[in-house]
């Protein structure tokens, strides 16, 4: 059931506007969000990469000025082609090569979202990348899990870590073994990334095959930069209990005049099996994954009811934040708020936290938090029609 509110006394009453118009940025903001799908190397804050750059002795970063900084890792990011977008994380990870570099971004992570109101995410990163300085993997991930800590004591923000193997490296059975060992420490998931042409995800199948035996998440990027021939090999082969991104499986559907009318055999199972789709609108619009927020197939695959959730990817690289990404939803595709607490509590139930702990999130904290919303709506904008 969607809402839309008519306007009283005193405002504009010559055409029933949509409640896109309603959901102004200060609500979106304020809405409880859920975020599964966030790079950690993605996501410092200019002026931490210069001033990280100047304490570990890293001379290379384009510009010192964190406002100009910005500026070029977003326009590099925003070129149409994954390969280039990935090219600013060398700079990124160059700076997160100490224990006290990698737990400050996680803690500044926790903070910016908690701003954002962002109530629990789940980010990940590849460890193999930050050990330049002689880092172990163990210590690479204990720092980030120690400001992820920290962000929970002093923001109240829930949240969990996923370890990433690469496509292009043969190191995936250590990064899964390595998952595994700090499960009982806020690791929650493995995840498979970087480009995906001429890396395919069966080549990675002993790592999965291990996650599973473990009874662990698995978690892996697919169809963002190749077909849906991904997608099928990182569920079938690998086992994926969701999917990122996902942008191809649209091509295992027939649509006429912008209707789906057949289903293929992918994408029915997908749909059947509620496997999450961890949607990053802006960030597949940079990679040119889509070739703009109107044309991508989340409004296919929310309107089909498969279980779509809306992420970041890289806050730096493009420029956005959650509430950012609901507004882009909102004007693209006309959701309503009932849209927006539906895709929340996707994203919830679709965590990898316990059963009961999802559960409790939802109802203490979701379902009030929009319940909240909408009486805001309503005591603001007048009376509530279905």
């Amino acid at each position: 059931m969607s809402l839309r509110f008519t306007f009283q006394a005193g405002a504009d009453t010559t055409s029933e506007r949509s409640a896109t118009m309603r959901l102004g940025r200060a609500l979106l903001r304020s809405l409880p969000k859920v975020l599964l799908h966030e790079h950690l190397d993605g996501v410092l804050r200019p002026q931490t990469v210069v001033e990280l750059a100047r304490q570990t002795g890293y001379s290379q970063i384009p510009t010192q000025d964190p406002e100009e900084l910005a500026a070029w890792f977003q326009r590099g990011a925003n070129k149409g082609n994954l390969a280039e977008y990935l090219q600013g994380f060398a700079h990124t990870t160059a700076v997160m090569q100490t224990e006290d570099a990698l737990e400050r971004v996680a803690y500044e992570q926790a903070e910016d979202l908690c701003r954002d109101g962002v109530v629990y995410f789940e980010t990940r990163f590849a460890p193999v990348f930050h050990t330049r300085q002689g880092l172990t993997h163990q210590q690479v991930v204990a720092a980030v899990l120690k400001g992820l800590e920290r962000g929970r004591q002093d923001f109240g923000i829930q949240s969990r870590l996923i370890i990433c193997a690469m496509r292009n490296m043969d190191v995936s059975l250590e990064m899964a073994e390595l998952a595994v060992d700090f499960r009982q420490r806020g690791v929650v998931g493995f995840d498979l990334a970087g480009e995906e042409g001429g890396y395919p995800p069966k080549k990675h199948m002993e790592a999965f095959h291990f996650i599973q035996r473990e009874n662990f998440n698995i978690t892996i990027h697919a169809g963002e930069g190749y077909g849906k021939e991904s997608i099928w090999q990182a569920i079938q082969y690998c086992g994926a209990h969701r999917i990122g991104h996902a942008t191809r499986l649209i091509d295992d559907m027939t649509i006429v005049d912008g209707k789906v009318v057949k289903l293929g055999e992918l994408a029915q199972y997908v749909l059947d099996k509620r496997i999450p789709l961890e949607i990053c609108l802006l960030s597949n619009v940079h990679t040119g994954a889509t070739p703009s927020v109107a044309e991508h197939p989340f409004k296919v695959f929310y309107q089909q009811k498969f279980r779509t959730t809306l992420n970041t990817d890289n806050r730096l690289m493009s420029n956005t934040t959650l509430s950012r990404e609901f507004e882009v939803a909102a004007e693209s595709f006309d959701l309503s708020l009932d849209d927006f607490e539906k895709l929340t509590i996707n994203a919830m139930k679709s965590a990898f936290l316990p059963y009961d702990q999802r559960c409790n999130l939802i109802y203490s904290v979701l379902k009030p938090g929009y319940a909240k919303a909408r009486e805001s709506l309503i005591a603001g904008h007048g009376v509530v029609s279905y």
